[in-house]
């Protein structure tokens, strides 16, 4: 027992040296932690919401507690399969068809030899990124448009007859992802980029003696050294498959096609804000992240027992 009190002794003096001695480090992480602390743990307290009937007047603790209630309200409407499969479907398609357009981006990029000329191309695939959401929906709405966009003047000039893309339900999720993709691939491309710009250029060099093609040096040499990254940012996105650009879906949101755009996120937001239920779409968002946090840590344990890649 003695020898116990005195190794946890020593283990605390040492540990109290080290904080002492690297003090500085500590410091510059104090303004973090702060942040973290303030706007993401103590908001925590209001979670209970989600299990009161919140009223103002009353406050959180004061609210009257209704414990699940906002949940069987939820699941008994006719509306809640619509709204988290039209959800779940944006999300697995825009991931399906999104996900892997920043990897060949970097994949091409980097074989761009010509200094100059891959500078501009990731300076214009950068740009759109830095536009606002508000201005891709009106440049959608722009380039859609079945009198003088162009595509459909594109279509026109082919034989075809002008369609009316923001009214049809069913070329919702189409212009959706594909604007997205069109926002930021560029930008998701810089990770893979940097983690290509990583690879040592002996390896690339013995790979020219050995005799090996271009596609075979991307095969063998950029694919792996990327796929760790590719991995988590993969497990990442799995985490969020309930989760949409609200403000972009309503912007793009049309009387045609609501049935395909009527997502979880509209739904909170209509209903929260807009009728001022406060209590019942808290209880819907706590279900999403829950959700949300068992798929990423789902997909984490299979990609670390698959894969030996994980984030946790």
């Amino acid at each position: 027992m003695v020898s116990y009190i005195l190794s946890v002794r020593k283990k605390s003096k040492l540990t109290r040296r080290r904080l002492m001695s690297d003090w500085q480090i500590y410091l510059l992480l104090l303004p973090a932690l702060t942040y973290l602390f303030i706007f993401h743990y103590l908001p925590m307290y209001g979670i209970q919401i989600a299990f009161r009937d919140y009223k103002a007047v009353f406050g959180i603790t004061g609210s009257e507690w209704v414990g699940l209630a906002h949940y069987r309200t939820f699941f008994s409407s006719f509306y809640w399969k619509r709204l988290i499969s039209n959800t779940f479907i944006l999300n697995f398609y825009g991931l399906l068809w999104g996900f892997p357009i920043p990897i060949i981006l970097s994949l091409l990029l980097n074989r761009v030899e010509f200094s100059g000329l891959k500078k501009f191309t990731q300076t214009v695939i950068y740009i759109p990124n830095f536009v606002s959401t508000v201005v891709i929906a009106g440049m959608v709405y722009s380039f859609l448009s079945p009198s003088s966009g162009i595509i459909n003047s594109l279509i026109a000039a082919l034989g075809g007859k002008p369609i009316y893309f923001m009214v049809k339900s069913e070329w919702f999720r189409t212009v959706f992802i594909a604007s997205g993709i069109w926002q930021g691939a560029g930008w998701g491309a810089i990770i893979y980029l940097a983690a290509l710009t990583g690879i040592d250029p002996e390896i690339y060099e013995a790979a020219t003696i050995d005799g090996a093609t271009i596609l075979q040096k991307i095969h063998h040499i950029d694919i792996p050294s990327i796929v760790p990254i590719a991995m988590m940012l993969l497990i990442l996105n799995c985490g969020s498959m309930l989760s949409s650009n609200t403000q972009k879906v309503l912007l793009l949101q049309t009387g045609g096609n609501i049935p395909t755009s009527d997502i979880i996120g509209v739904y909170i937001y209509n209903t929260g804000l807009g009728g001022a239920r406060y209590s019942y779409t808290a209880a819907i968002g706590l279900l999403l992240n829950v959700v949300n946090f068992a798929l990423l840590i789902t997909v984490n344990t299979i990609s670390k027992r698959a894969g030996e890649v994980s984030i946790i």
